[in-house]
């Protein structure tokens, strides 16, 4: 075993921009979902208008569930170490991208708002008119972006991060000596008493 080290401040700085990073794009990506991105018009049998709107959830679930993933990685940063944590990152930035890619589909939809109106009128052949778009798909892809830009930082820097439970650990000594093999129960507990592992 090697002797470990204290995380060193840029460490710290750049696991809490990957954090702060992660948690903007989150909110972004999961409030603009929610919001309406499509609204437009439908003729109803009688003649009149009907109002039909879509939400970014409604219209594509990719950002939303993208973004659940890259919450995942974020918190599994913690958990893993070496090509792990760097398989982690990738996974961000693909769900970054994958996000971002909805969102930009979703900017530009109508054949779920032409689902809507025939949902609302109970017509299969309904179709929505006058369909505008918010800038709530720009929003989310913002928060995609973040969370790409999260996945790479982990790439880049996150084997240096330090990882859950390290803290708990205890100290190796330079020049320890071997663990030793306890036999008696008064054995056992004067080796873990030194920092040793008995069992070894």
């Amino acid at each position: 075993m090697t002797e470990q080290t204290a995380p060193r401040p840029t460490d710290r700085r750049s696991l809490s921009l990957m954090l702060l990073l992660t948690a903007l794009g989150a909110v972004l990506v999961l409030t603009a979902v929610g919001r309406i991105w499509a609204e437009g018009t439908v003729t109803g049998l009688d003649g009149g208008r009907l109002a039909v709107s879509a939400t970014g959830a409604t219209l594509t679930g990719l950002p939303g569930g993208l973004t659940l993933v890259a919450l995942a990685a974020a918190v599994a940063v913690f958990a893993v170490r070496g090509r792990a944590r760097t398989a982690v990152g990738v996974l961000t930035v693909l769900a970054g991208l994958g996000a971002a890619a909805g969102a930009v589909l979703g900017a530009t939809d109508t054949a779920g708002l032409h689902t809507e109106a025939a949902r609302k009128l109970a017509l299969a052949d309904a179709q929505a008119q006058q369909i505008t778009h918010s800038g709530w798909p720009w929003v989310a892809l913002a928060g995609a972006l973040l969370l790409a830009l999260a996945g790479l930082l982990t790439v880049r820097s996150g084997r240096s991060w330090p990882a859950m439970g390290a803290r708990y650990e205890a100290p190796v000594r330079k020049g320890a000596a071997a663990p030793r093999a306890a036999g008696s129960p008064a054995d056992l507990w004067k080796a873990l008493d030194r920092g040793e592992d008995p069992t070894g």
